[in-house]
């Protein structure tokens, strides 16, 4: 099968969607299929191989954003807008900018669901007509909802079916201030009519996007995520938490912001640390942190200095995909008390590959994915519900073996890369045979 997966890069930002879509991709061309990767906006940035080496960067962020600010760009030499899409300069913009906030974006993310209608019209055709230059696609994969602005065009224009997998928008969505919020969802609605097939992260999500937009059950299918495997060791070897350490270690692992709620998981470890059950308990916090983090990530810091605490709490940013795994290994209990509304949480899974149970709110896909793998627990999302869901848990570490185990096997018979990309052969293929008509 030939597959052309689009992809939006997060510049030097480590993404999970971006994770996981390289993953995906380099399973498939393991399995014998031509799958092309193709990044949008900014370069990726990966802890494995990137499947987009040699791939030109389409809808560069800095003509993205010039074409909505500037009918004058909008007109602007070809030389001059193919030099604002050079990727050592995408690469060099990705590292230095700070994290844009969705209340800014509302109307370029308008223009964007708009496609062919919208000022990026011209990365749209510059797109098509590099796709044209390539060897048919028997399916084009759209890696998040916000890109189904492209998916009439593209299939108008090539002839070939479109699917988009959904794998946590919402919150974006309805952060966006009230006067694009609304049109948004609107323009999302009726542009999804375009796309053949849609994936979905899990249940929860595909049932959460389907009644936001309308759509029959017929048109969405549950796609889980996977991780590569590789150097994640045995599962003798992963199912001994705190390798490493003779202290129980209290782990995170996500991007280092507010809406992965590290905040919260630092004040449970203050509250563990004053009663004083789990003795010698160390924190370890792990994950991507970019200059729009560092003001955040600064406050904990001086938050568990004035506690007393810092001295046993460890900042891993960054990491390579060898020290993320060692990292992962040498925990005792993971957890991401994410205030947002996670789709999956590929996060989690890593962990449980590590050997490491989770403790998750119940909240999103966690309950989902943990019924799933038998490889942690939930609590209900109180503050005081998480100290006391992690507290039992370091203070049982045979029952934390044993949840550490069951979610070990999981991730090898569910979620690995190879079972991901099985599945997702089997949603393109349904989406070839049963294509939706081109108006």
């Amino acid at each position: 099968m030939n597959i052309v997966h689009i992809t939006a890069g997060a510049g030097g930002m480590y993404c999970g969607i971006c994770l996981r879509d390289n993953a995906l991709v380099a399973a498939l061309k393991k399995m014998g299929h031509q799958a092309t990767m193709v990044p949008l906006y900014l370069p990726l940035t990966l802890d494995e191989e990137d499947q987009s080496t040699g791939t030109p960067i389409f809808f560069s962020g800095i003509n993205v954003y010039l074409e909505q600010k500037s009918a004058l760009f909008r007109g602007a030499p070809g030389w001059f807008h193919q030099l604002m899409a050079a990727r050592p300069l995408l690469k060099w913009v990705g590292s230095k900018a700070a994290n844009a906030r969705p209340e800014a974006l509302g109307d370029m993310t308008l223009s964007m669901l708009r496609g062919e209608e919208g000022f990026q019209a011209r990365e749209l055709d510059e797109l098509i007509a590099w796709l044209r230059t390539q060897p048919k696609p028997d399916v084009v994969c759209l890696s998040n909802a916000l890109l189904v602005g492209m998916a009439r065009k593209i299939k108008s224009e090539l002839r070939t079916p479109v699917v988009c997998m959904m794998q946590g928008e919402v919150d974006y969505l309805d952060a966006l201030l009230p006067e694009y919020r609304t049109q948004c969802w609107k323009v999302l609605s009726e542009r999804a009519k375009d796309v053949d097939l849609f994936g979905a992260a899990s249940r929860y999500f595909g049932d959460l996007m389907s009644q936001r937009l309308g759509l029959t059950p017929d048109r969405v299918k549950v796609v889980y995520s996977g991780i590569n495997l590789d150097g994640y060791g045995t599962a003798q070897a992963a199912s001994s938490p705190g390798t490493g350490t003779s202290a129980p270690v209290l782990g995170y692992f996500a991007r280092m912001c507010p809406e992965k709620g590290l905040d919260t998981l630092v004040e449970a470890y203050i509250e563990l640390r004053r009663r004083d059950r789990v003795k010698g308990l160390h924190l370890r916090i792990g994950g991507g942190s970019g200059p729009g983090d560092a003001a955040f990530v600064n406050a904990l810091r001086q938050r568990l200095n004035e506690s007393g605490y810092l001295k046993d709490v460890e900042f891993f940013p960054n990491l390579d995909r060898a020290a993320k795994v060692k990292f992962l290994q040498s925990l005792s209990v993971f957890s991401v008390p994410a205030r947002c509304t996670e789709a999956f949480g590929l996060y989690a899974v890593e962990a449980m590959a590590a050997g490491v149970p989770v403790v998750q709110p119940r909240r999103g896909a966690f309950p989902e994915i943990i019924e799933a793998t038998g490889g942690g627990v939930t609590y209900d999302g109180d503050s005081k519900d998480l100290v006391a869901a992690l507290e039992k848990l370091l203070t049982d570490p045979e029952r934390a073996r044993s949840l550490g185990q069951a979610g070990r096997r999981a991730a090898l018979e569910k979620f690995s890369a190879e079972a991901m990309a099985r599945s997702v052969l089997d949603f393109y293929q349904e989406a070839v045979s049963s294509p939706v008509t081109v108006v």
